[in-house]
């Protein structure tokens, strides 16, 4: 039971309505879904139970965060930990005994409503009942009223999470104050925004200089490094990030001259990998390319090696860490990459399993913020987590999948790509994105309404060809063709879907299965009756179309890859001949 307790005028309340009141802290609700029928309909039955108002807040995410009984101004509002604790976009959602759903001149005047993006009232009959919903939001608090089961979810979470305070601070004040500089092109100092935005920056500036020849000692040249120095005073910046890979002399040098922290595009991705690892493996590869990457920069870089991990490029491996020399380092690299080496032989030992059982393995794989692990809970039915932001998944998942069709697969959600990802992590990440690599066939995820597809699709084409993945059948996939900026056209064969809404995932797995049915042959083999349980290998080594009882023995139809076909001869000593004809 949540340690949270219930707000407001609880007098005379029994003890079995206050442990029903707790409970509510217990319900959530999806980040796609305003307001759930259960929800609303609990507190209902407890306004009626006990003739008082009763109201949540629930944060952008669906947790119920406070729990007051009558109005608000029985019990004030207290949002400056809760927004702290959710990035705001709060919502109040309350009950009005006697049935009116609509929002009272009162419940839109009360100053609490100030702290609050949306509020909510549910009207409640005399028997428990929801006679309506009426909601608002800020800035025009507009009211919208509908019955229970027609509530616009994804529209009323838009709506809430579109609002955009102009006076309220309080979030921005606790994050670093980022100066962003490029060299390459607009769209990659706009992707790397992304990137400071993911890693919870708030960039106060953006400066491009094309053209020209690196400088060794600054990059820039000492001219545009002023320039900079002088942004980040206006600015009032805490950091400098670089849309490049710079050396430790570089990122010394830099430090010194504009007088704040300097990271570069790798330290940030670093970060953002080492702030989102959920798995020991994960943890084990990201501390392995942090290190790999502080160890090249050891000599000679000030201030940035020094530092507790207290700010953006700073996550992972401790001060301790930080100031070994490189023998140390070295050490501490040979250990976790044998504890990789270890994680990865068990991968292998579960992929053999998988080889062995016929099971073919298909990939999703595509620039980060594509929509690929959506499009493994769509398929899969999984619960991965998904969110608008680049690298919210980093660890590979896997689930089985079965067509209507009845072909089984392996479908794995692969850890994004992106421009520039940093050599080391590629390195490190290596025995992941072998998923990537060894999978029977690919599904390449494109962000249908992103203005650089095409430049996205070429990074991750360069990616795979890394990756030594150049050579399965590839299903190239458009997704977020819901949204009105999604392209109308392109010069590639694609399937055009929406994992959120499911659009186009039928034909999806249609050629999924065409796919699956293409790398198999049909093959047929003679079972003698006193070898029938060698029916039960060709089972689970391939799909059996047809048996036929003959004098001798049994004549199987059966469906299975070439290399398979080949082990049961060799293997099994079973008598395997390819059908030349389709069956």
């Amino acid at each position: 039971m949540s340690k949270e307790t219930v707000k407001g005028n609880t007098a005379g309340l029994r003890k079995g309505i206050l442990e029903e009141l707790q409970s509510l802290y217990e319900m959530k609700t999806g980040r796609d879904c305003y307001l759930p029928a259960d929800l609303a309909e609990k507190m209902a039955l407890l306004t009626c139970a006990i003739n008082r108002e009763i109201s949540v807040i629930l944060t952008a995410s669906g947790e119920v965060t406070r729990v007051s009984v009558g109005t608000l101004s029985d019990a004030p509002v207290e949002t400056e930990h809760i927004r702290r604790a959710s990035a705001a976009h709060l919502r109040c959602v309350h009950t009005h005994p006697g049935g009116n759903p609509h929002l009272s001149e009162a419940d839109l005047s009360l100053p609490d409503w100030t702290e609050l993006e949306s509020v909510c009232a549910v009207g409640v009959s005399e028997d428990g009942g929801v006679t309506g919903v009426c909601a608002a939001f800020l800035p025009d608090m507009e009211e919208e009223c509908v019955p229970l089961s027609m509530i616009p979810q994804e529209k009323w979470m838009r709506k809430l999470l579109a609002v955009r305070r102009e006076e309220t601070v309080t979030e921005e004040d606790t994050r670093e104050r980022a100066l962003l500089v490029g060299t390459d092109s607009l769209e990659s100092l706009e992707e790397l925004k992304a990137l400071a935005e993911t890693a919870g920056a708030l960039t106060v500036d953006m400066m491009l200089q094309k053209g020209g020849q690196a400088d060794s000692n600054t990059w820039i040249g000492s001219g545009k490094v002023q320039e900079v120095r002088m942004a980040a005073q206006v600015g009032k910046a805490d950091l400098v990030i670089f849309d490049d890979e710079l050396s430790g002399k570089q990122l010394r040098n830099l430090e010194d001259m504009i007088g704040v922290r300097v990271i570069d595009r790798t330290a940030l991705i670093l970060d953002i990998f080492a702030g989102r690892a959920v798995t020991n493996e994960g943890k084990l590869q990201v501390m392995a390319a942090q290190l790999h990457y502080r160890a090249n920069r050891l000599i000679g870089t000030g201030t940035e090696l020094s530092r507790l991990g207290g700010g953006i490029g700073t996550r992972g491996p401790g001060e301790t860490k930080l100031e070994m020399d490189r023998r140390r380092i070295r050490d501490e690299i040979t250990a976790i990459s044998r504890k990789l080496e270890t994680l990865s032989r068990e991968r292998d030992l579960r992929r053999q399993t998988r080889i062995r059982n016929a099971v073919p393995a298909v990939a999703l794989v595509g620039y980060t913020n594509t929509g690929k692990s959506t499009l493994l809970n769509r398929i899969a039915g999984a619960d991965v987590y998904t969110e608008n932001q680049l690298f919210a998944t980093l660890d590979s998942v896997s689930r089985k999948v079965e067509t209507e069709q009845g072909e089984q697969f392996i479908l794995t959600d692969t850890v994004g790509f992106i421009n520039k990802l940093p050599h080391d992590l590629v390195e490190a990440f290596r025995s992941t994105l072998e998923e990537a690599a060894l999978a029977d066939i690919l599904i390449i995820v494109s962000d249908a309404s992103d203005p650089h597809m095409e430049a996205h699709r070429k990074t991750v084409g360069q990616v795979l060809g890394e990756l030594g993945a150049d050579w399965q059948p590839r299903i190239e996939v458009l997704n977020k063709c819901d949204l009105p900026r999604a392209c109308t056209a392109s010069d590639f064969n694609a399937i055009r879907i929406s994992a959120k809404r499911g659009d186009g995932i039928g034909e999806l797995m249609d050629a999924i299965s065409r796919c699956l049915r293409e790398r198999e042959g049909t093959y047929t083999a003679s079972i003698p009756y006193s070898d029938y349980a060698q029916i039960g290998v060709l089972e689970e080594y391939g799909r059996i179309l047809k048996r036929e009882n003959g004098n001798d023995g049994v004549s199987v139809t059966f469906r299975a890859t070439e290399k398979n076909a080949g082990l049961l001869t060799r293997k099994y000593r079973i008598s395997v001949r390819p059908v030349r004809k389709e069956v």
